[in-house]
């Protein structure tokens, strides 16, 4: 029997777990998903169970094992997780509660300190500032828990669940905790937030409680034998450090070039572009990753679908769509936001929907919304462009808006620019193409260390 190699790509996001296998040439042959209970909501707080996801994991991973064709050899695989998702562990790595999501932002006092601490010279380009940061649920786990050992991101600490290596971490999701992603190292001033305030002096870290970060797509170990043989992996499968969730889903969509970008049209508009220089706001929520040999920058407005969901049942947006003009400008000037405030391309916190005069006809103020979220993206990009980053060249989409030809065409008219249907969306298929990567990167170093062996 012909072997062939085969490397796993594993999601894990709010509501559930997603896995995809590709084969060297980056087809996709399998793909599974299990459904997560959803977080604990509880005003500002939201917080979710780590033992279901190593749960829900171990059974995704067999799921994938047993439903794989007996040819494929996996040799490798890489985790993407939700963005600032964080869990507090003991030495052992074992939870001490439940982890804090993504979008939990009960920590403001923790933002306050951070931001009192932050230096002059590193605010603008730390991507650790706010209450829903790494850095801000660091401090507050640590409040609650003042034994941590260690501090663990959604995909560190699944990964670490097959090497029994904790933790390690990737540059893009360490950027949130602190992470000096120019200098490739954590600040100083990260151990020194102390206060004068006698309840948070503990709130002081200690290295050793931060991951070790590496670069996405690096190789951390091999699967641990006895996990191997549990999950149905090989015993030499590698384990390959991932990223968060939104930058696998932008390299699931082959968007790989200088000037290359991302536009996902969901629920709010998130603007992604490879560039040869970092670009960093903070005001503006505008931060850079490292992403390869290249610099991801990245923006997120307030705009998008929600505004649509305001006025419009999905039904009637599916009704309208196929009427739509797109050759026909509404001469609506809109800047449409769901409500007050505006991050990304404009920062104000005060800023409000425009969205009037409304027209009669729904058709047209339908039109004149899509025209306005499209006038938004390209802003954005202008804004991207004036403070430095690459010239953007075209556009990968996805999300939901990509299924709307007329708005892409719109989009095409407004950005004069070539728009892209993105090839995969999920990133998971983004996870697998890491994992294939940083094997090829091992193989190679292998390779040439052998040869270069006296």
């Amino acid at each position: 029997m012909t072997i062939k190699n085969c490397f796993i790509g594993i999601d894990i996001g709010t509501s559930g777990l997603r896995g995809s296998v590709i084969d060297e040439n980056d087809h996709e042959i399998l793909y599974e998903q299990l459904a997560l209970s959803a977080p604990e909501k509880n005003g500002n707080r939201c917080e979710g169970d780590p033992q279901e996801w190593l749960t829900k994991f171990k059974q995704l991973l067999l799921i994938l094992t047993q439903n794989l064709d007996k040819q494929y050899h996996c040799r490798a695989l890489a985790i993407d997780g939700t963005s600032s998702t964080l869990i507090a562990c003991n030495e052992r790595g074992e939870p001490l509660g439940k982890a804090l999501m993504y979008n939990d932002s009960q920590s403001n006092e923790a933002a306050e300190i951070i931001a009192s601490a932050t230096p002059s010279d590193a605010i603008h380009q730390s991507g650790a500032q706010g209450a829903s940061s790494s850095l801000a649920k660091t401090l507050t786990l640590l409040k609650r828990y003042p034994q941590t050992r260690h501090f663990c991101h959604q995909a560190d600490w699944l990964a670490a669940s097959l090497t029994g290596l904790y933790p390690i971490s990737d540059e893009n999701n360490c950027l949130k905790m602190g992470y000096d992603i120019i200098d490739r190292q954590w600040p100083q001033w990260l151990f020194s937030l102390n206060t004068k305030k006698p309840d948070l002096q503990q709130l002081n870290l200690k290295p050793s409680q931060l991951p070790k970060v590496l670069a996405p797509g690096s190789f951390i170990a091999n699967i641990q034998a006895h996990v191997a043989e549990k999950s149905g992996l090989n015993k030499d499968c590698q384990i390959i450090t991932g990223t968060t969730d939104s930058i696998a889903a932008m390299i699931a969509t082959g968007a790989n070039q200088i000037g290359d970008a991302v536009t996902s049209l969901g629920s709010t508009l998130v603007i992604k572009l490879l560039s040869e220089c970092p670009v960093f706001d903070a005001s503006a929520g505008i931060y850079s990753h490292r992403l390869g040999k290249h610099w991801l920058v990245g923006g997120a407005s307030n705009s998008g679908g929600a505004v649509l969901k305001q006025y419009f049942s999905q039904q009637q947006l599916d009704d309208m769509t196929p009427q739509l003009q797109a050759e026909k400008n509404t001469g609506l000037n809109y800047y449409p936001l769901p409500a007050s405030g505006e991050r990304f391309p404009v920062s104000d916190c005060f800023k409000h929907p425009e969205l009037s005069p409304r027209p009669k006809d729904d058709l047209l103020f339908f039109q004149g919304i899509l025209e306005g979220i499209s006038h938004i993206e390209h802003l954005a990009y202008q804004k991207l462009k004036e403070l430095g980053a690459s010239q953007t060249k075209r556009i990968f989409t996805c999300g939901g808006g990509n299924n709307n030809p007329a708005w892409s065409k719109i989009r095409q008219q407004t950005l004069g620019l070539p728009i892209v249907s993105a090839r995969h969306t999920e990133a998971s298929y983004g996870s697998a193409l890491l994992a294939r990567q940083g094997w090829l990167n091992k193989t190679k170093l292998y390779k040439r260390t052998k040869s270069e062996a006296p």
